[in-house]
């Protein structure tokens, strides 16, 4: 793997290396499995989760091990050597994961999402060489939106055919993972300007990752900007997104419902680090007369309160699964893709709202001590603000509005 040129944050701009090359992967074959897997991982993700988020140090080792894992194949069906997990398996891994460090648990996100939509729509042998690669230990970042225009859909990046080959050429932002990426996936128009997805190889001439991401919060998801200049794309890679507006699919349902997963993992973290601190770090109101913070029956509402919204939008994600699970296993229609995106939606404004709930009311429950940066709690509110913006929930509740008033179906795209 040769080098490429990323520019991190707050420094001057210095070569490193990009991923590693591909290394043998552990197969896992089942749903308990990938949960087992999940939770081990998670355990030693927590341990440096704050260390990394004050520090900005992106999880180098830690992506490695997610992908020696096997976590990273889960969704490939067995048909194709993958374990063909259940999307409610899915989602209870990102939010196992996402639960010890949201930003690193963020970093995969793409590749389950790329992966849905070549489920949908890529060909027999793009199939066999997409999957037979994950399953090698490649590993699928993103390209995103691109920055200055002045709609999210809006595209100028380029896929086009040249006496030597394809080239693609433009410049991405919102690009989660692609530094730790074999492969960097991005959305451009070809020569007859219509949408494709291409698929550019991270050591490919031409192919620039910058590290330039600088939010307050996911601060190590390492969500920078990619420039392409005239990079050479393999046709085998390139998939017709065109399609995916004419063809009912899941790619957008499953790409949200990770997304609602993150942010249930971010609420659980919230939530099981205030209880932590209360019991062992609060002191009781001077009014309250008691001896421990844990007994203020003020508190214990609002712990009640914040339980029960937090295992309501636990279950209405797992159910989302369930939804795509039923799915998923006959052929996809219009009606069936919209309710799997109802579903999602409902999922996704419940985890949208106890993440913020939790991660504010860990702090009004704590008392002023939790804000000290050596505990590091200021993390999940940020980390919260900042993902939960990723689309904009007030328009979940227009999406199953209409649906259920006027038995409108969503538009298809990747936030629906």
């Amino acid at each position: 793997m040769s080098k490429r040129s990323i520019l991190p944050v707050g420094s001057e701009p210095e070569d490193r290396f990009g991923p590693l090359p591909p290394s043998p992967v552990h197969r896992i074959s089942t749903d308990a499995d990938a949960i087992a897997i999940a939770g081990t991982l998670a355990s030693k993700f927590k341990q440096g989760a704050a260390a990394r988020d004050r520090d900005r140090l992106l999880p180098w080792k830690e992506i490695e091990d997610y992908t020696s894992s096997g976590l990273g194949a889960i969704t490939i069906p067995k048909s194709h050597g993958g374990a063909g997990v259940s999307y409610e398996t899915l989602v209870k891994v990102f939010e196992i994961i996402c639960a010890a460090d949201p930003a690193l648990g963020q970093i995969p996100q793409n590749q389950f999402g790329v992966l849905a939509l070549v489920q949908d729509i890529a060909t027999p042998e793009q199939r066999e060489r997409i999957y037979g690669d994950i399953l090698a230990g490649y590993r699928i970042g993103n390209a995103g939106p691109e920055r200055k225009t002045k709609a999210v859909n809006i595209t100028t990046t380029r896929l086009e055919q040249t006496a030597d080959g394809l080239t693609l050429s433009g410049q991405r932002f919102y690009s989660t993972g692609s530094i730790f990426a074999h492969y960097i996936p991005t959305r451009a128009l070809d020569d007859e300007g219509r949408p494709v997805q291409a698929w550019a190889s991270f050591d490919s001439p031409g192919l620039t990752v910058f590290d330039d991401w600088n939010s307050f919060g996911q601060r190590t998801t390492a969500s920078g900007s990619v420039q392409f200049d005239a990079v050479p794309i393999d046709p085998l890679l390139v998939l017709p997104v065109h399609a995916f507006a004419e063809k009912p699919g899941l790619a957008g349902p499953v790409s949200q419902l990770i997304q609602a997963a993150i942010d249930a993992g971010i609420a659980k973290a919230a939530f099981q680090d205030m209880l932590s601190f209360v019991q062992g770090n609060a002191r009781p109101w001077v009014d309250s007369g008691l001896e421990n913070a844990s007994d203020d029956p003020t508190i214990l509402h609002e712990v009640g309160a914040l339980a029960a919204s937090l295992h309501a939008a636990q279950e209405v994600l797992y159910s989302a699964g369930r939804t795509i699970d039923k799915i998923a296993v006959e052929p996809v229609t219009a009606e069936s893709s919209a309710l799997a995106s109802v579903a999602v939606a409902e999922a996704k404004i419940l985890t949208t709202e106890i993440a913020l709930e939790a991660t504010e009311k860990l702090f009004d429950l704590s008392g002023s001590s939790a804000t000290r940066a050596k505990h590091g709690l200021d993390r999940h509110w940020r980390n919260a603000r900042v993902h939960t913006l990723h689309d904009p929930v007030r328009w979940k509740y227009h999406l199953i509005g209409n649906y259920e008033l006027n038995g409108a179906l969503p538009t298809r795209h990747q936030w629906n």
